[in-house]
């Protein structure tokens, strides 16, 4: 399965939980997350389909992409404080996507991947995408990665912020989500460390996180 693929797959799957009951009846409640609402937390998981749209417009950027590990070294979201600017404007984004109710986001979700379904037909994983919310280019399938991570750890945060069970990656989006965040946690935490969190508890710190 290709990276393409994966991604529309998953996407699917993240369109099943938003259509979802659960989601619908806990709306206005607050969400597992400190300060997100359920509401908000969809319209956060919805944004991660909506921004592959802008990747399909017009021509391939000509803009040199960079490499996905100096993507997430230049995003100022990771370890933004919760109350501050960034972290307050995603908040404020995801309620605005959210702001017409779940019945609305849904139908836009299934809208988007109807187009995304023949737009991603059309193009290679070497296209270049732009993204005006960074200012850099990624290319398609590092750009497809990032979006398979969010949908990933969002779809995680929204089934259990509504008592559902968390839904299975298939194995070609499972791979390049791990193996992303892998990398990301050696980085930050080095190699000894995520190799003691996976085989020596007695020796693991209390935490391996990327984000």
């Amino acid at each position: 399965m290709s990276l393409k693929n994966a991604y529309l797959e998953t996407a699917a799957q993240a369109a099943a939980l938003l259509d979802s009951p659960e989601v619908a009846a806990s709306w206005e409640k607050p969400s597992a997350l400190a300060q997100w609402t359920v509401g908000g937390l969809a319209g956060h998981l919805a944004y991660q389909i909506f921004s592959v749209d802008p990747a399909l417009e017009g021509p391939a950027s000509e803009q040199e992409p960079i490499p996905v590990l100096e993507h997430y070294a230049r995003a100022v979201w990771i370890d933004a404080p919760l109350d501050g600017e960034v972290s307050s404007g995603i908040r404020a984004k995801a309620d605005g996507i959210s702001s017409e109710g779940v019945r609305r986001l849904v139908e836009r979700v299934h809208a988007a991947l109807d187009q995304q379904r023949s737009g991603l037909e059309e193009v290679h994983g070497d296209w270049v995408v732009f993204m005006p919310q960074t200012g850099w280019a990624l290319s398609l399938d590092d750009f497809l990665v990032t979006r398979l991570v969010e949908l990933a750890v969002h779809m995680d945060d929204l089934a259990v912020s509504v008592g559902l069970g968390v839904p299975e990656l298939p194995g070609a989006a499972l791979d390049p989500v791990v193996a992303l965040l892998t990398a990301l946690a050696i980085r930050r935490h080095g190699q000894a460390a995520l190799l003691r969190a996976l085989t020596r508890a007695e020796r693991a710190p209390t935490a391996i996180n990327v984000f």
